[in-house]
């Protein structure tokens, strides 16, 4: 798994150290236990897992750098699932973006104690679990505060790789997002077709196609902004 990891890392371009490549394969570890019990994702294979799950969220990396900041600060991830893109962002923002923070949020009580339980075995102190529907989440003060002042109310950063449409998660994520933020939907095959017919309050800034290294499938990242 070391391998895969440091060799698709390397091709992706990204500060990983091996100290920060152990904590990504511990989670993996982590993954592949408790998904024997609670089937927290349809990835078997710990190698799959690395590829399909780690690479797959890492891809993004460099676009939370884009959103008219030097760099994002707070986070969402709705409907995270096990923790997917955000707890691999995470582990790696911790040494690179001290600043960072994300939110966690999903509606499935399995998947959220699992986060939970990751987060606190890999030391993470840059994460928040939130169990809630994306339409009645409603951020926490105190994680908010903790942020230097000057912060905007909203998200920085609203990132999904889960929801069935890009319309469905503008309509139940994009309360969320600041007006200066962006909003990152992640996709698999082209979304042109689903890209015509969307919430009128925002607007598609560029469809960028993503390489997941090891993988050979299409993948790509929807990011959106609000209309002025």
């Amino acid at each position: 798994m070391q391998a895969v990891l440091s060799s698709g890392i390397k091709a992706l371009d990204l500060d990983c150290s091996l100290d920060v490549q152990a904590r990504l394969l511990e989670y993996v570890r982590l993954l592949n236990k408790w998904n024997r019990v609670y089937n927290l994702t349809a990835v078997r294979e710990p190698l799959q897992m690395v590829t399909r799950h780690l690479l797959d969220s890492l891809t993004v990396m460099p676009f939370l750098d884009v959103v008219g900041k030097a760099s994002a600060e707070q986070i969402l991830d709705v409907g995270t699932g096990a923790g997917l893109p955000g707890i691999p962002l995470a582990i790696l923002s911790a040494k690179t973006h001290p600043l960072r923070r994300f939110v966690l949020l999903d509606s499935n009580s399995k998947k959220t104690r699992f986060m939970t339980q990751a987060i606190a075995e890999l030391g993470l102190d840059n994460v928040q679990v939130v169990q809630a529907r994306t339409e009645t989440f409603e951020p926490d003060d105190g994680f908010e505060k903790a942020l230097e002042d000057g912060f905007e109310k909203g998200f920085d950063v609203v990132l999904s790789r889960a929801f069935a449409s890009v319309d469905d998660m503008l309509t139940g994520a994009g309360q969320h997002c600041a007006s200066t933020g962006v909003i990152l939907a992640m996709k698999g095959a082209d979304p042109k077709a689903e890209l015509a017919d969307l919430n009128k309050n925002f607007a598609v800034e560029q469809v960028h196609r993503l390489a997941v290294p090891g993988l050979d499938e299409d993948r790509h990242l929807v990011s959106l902004r609000r209309v002025k």
